[in-house]
């Protein structure tokens, strides 16, 4: 309930700052109208400003913000309300050009005076952004690469905005309503010296070495790093954390990555990693003594939170183990007596990172383990294939609705996993699961 009652505040909050602008502008003396249509896309021209600069909130990783949510929630908000932001955009002149004729004419090369121009640039950067980020994979742009060019775009885009909306200057005929977009510009200016500046040389002041790398698997390692003078922050099993190496904190090449360690494991954190694109491949060339910084903890997916009286299921898929293994070993450390049950897939048990340790884990936590091997060895006992309801029904108690679920692994696995259980009769809010696929 406190998280609940965190989150509708936060929501309404949100709410506010994207409304209070536009309400703003269109209370009070108003100059004379040109009727609905140019009220109506004005409006919205006004609420697309103010839910660009909330944009820039959304991913500055306050923490207080996004604890009802996760962090991992936050960006996905961020990724779908953007698609949002950009139809209202489109509106806003799509309006004005099917309904103004003057404004047909303002937009001819030969009429178009500065701030028009700003705002048709602004448009267009805004489609460049959304562009890249649905089809970043497909056009082969490097995460590192397209962050970068996402935040400048954004920054751009959102200047040329407020360019456009003080050139335009229609409903800020007031000094009261000409200070609103000022005053959105320092807040934003705010948020960028905290995240470009602040929260850089933070990191700097509390750096990591690395104290070994541990290789799981021919893809897999696990990066041990420890402290330099400081204290390792507080954090719960299974949150993760953004990890810069090889690289400054300014330079905006930051990873996230879930603990593997737990908060019982002291002195040290562990991040267990596959190779899946450039700095993952990297991994495995970092020696002892290698700087690293780490911004975290974040994330809402730990049993902390979920504190089930009859027990947990866990439900891993590949790398996604990470996180279940922070969970699974704070139980253990914590001589938990609670029944649970954990069920790992992946492609043979070879490929099963943490494989013995899970396998000798009921020696010390009442805990049933599930391996799913895709390609078992031959003569293998147990199950086999992709996870599915037979399996599931099983293994998992009569009192299924009643347990707390905790899923991570492959998309496909993941939706499957929740579409099933819900099915079978468990809560929604028993179900909780994480991706970083933010883009």
């Amino acid at each position: 309930m406190r998280y609940l009652t965190r989150g509708l505040f936060w929501i309404a909050v949100y709410l506010g700052l994207a409304l209070f602008p536009c309400l703003a502008l269109l209370s009070g003396n108003m100059p004379p109208g040109y009727g609905y249509w140019w009220d109506f896309s004005l409006a919205l021209g006004y609420g697309s400003a103010s839910m660009m600069a909330i944009m820039f909130f959304l991913t500055a990783r306050f923490k207080r913000p996004a604890l009802p949510f996760g962090v991992d929630v936050i960006y996905y908000f961020h990724k779908y309300i953007a698609l949002l932001l950009f139809l209202i955009v489109a509106a806003h002149p799509a309006i004005l050009l099917a309904t103004e004729p003057v404004v047909r004419e303002m937009l001819k090369p030969a009429q178009i005076n500065r701030y028009m121009a700003a705002g048709v640039v602004s448009f267009l950067l805004l489609t460049l952004i959304v562009v890249s980020s649905l089809w970043r994979k497909q056009l082969n742009i490097p995460y590192d690469t397209w962050r970068l060019i996402h935040a400048l775009l954004a920054i751009a885009a959102f200047i040329l905005a407020l360019i456009h909306i003080e050139g335009a200057g229609y409903y800020i005929n007031t000094p009261g309503k000409r200070l609103i977009w000022p005053l959105i510009m320092v807040c934003w200016l705010l948020i960028q010296l905290y995240v470009r500046l602040i929260r850089p040389l933070r990191l700097l002041s509390t750096p990591y070495r690395v104290k070994e790398v541990i290789k799981e698997s021919d893809e897999v390692y696990t990066l041990v790093v420890e402290p330099r003078q400081h204290e390792i922050p507080a954090y719960k099993p299974g949150q993760f954390a953004w990890l810069t190496m090889f690289y400054s904190p300014f330079s905006m090449k930051e990873h996230p990555f879930s603990f593997s360690s737990n908060p019982e494991q002291k002195g040290e954190l562990r991040f267990t990693i596959k190779e899946l694109g450039d700095f993952t491949k990297r991994i495995k060339e970092a020696g002892p003594g290698q700087t690293v910084y780490i911004d975290g903890p974040y994330g809402a997916f730990t049993i902390d939170r979920h504190p089930a009286e009859r027990g947990s299921v866990f439900i891993a898929g590949g790398i996604g183990i990470a996180p279940l293994r922070s969970m699974l070993r704070a139980l253990a450390d914590r001589k938990d007596q609670r029944p649970h049950i954990l069920f790992f897939a992946d492609k043979s048990l070879e490929k099963m990172t943490f494989y013995e340790e899970l396998k000798a884990l009921p020696d010390q936590l009442n805990l049933q383990v599930v391996f799913l091997p895709q390609h078992p060895p031959a003569n293998w006992p147990g199950e086999t294939g992709y996870l599915n309801r037979e399996i599931l029904t099983r293994h998992l108690p009569a009192h299924l609705s009643e347990l707390d679920y905790f899923i991570c692994g492959p998309a496909p696995l993941m939706d499957m996993a929740e579409k099933e259980l819900h099915a079978m009769g468990v809560p929604l809010q028993n179900l909780h699961s994480e991706l970083f696929d933010f883009v």
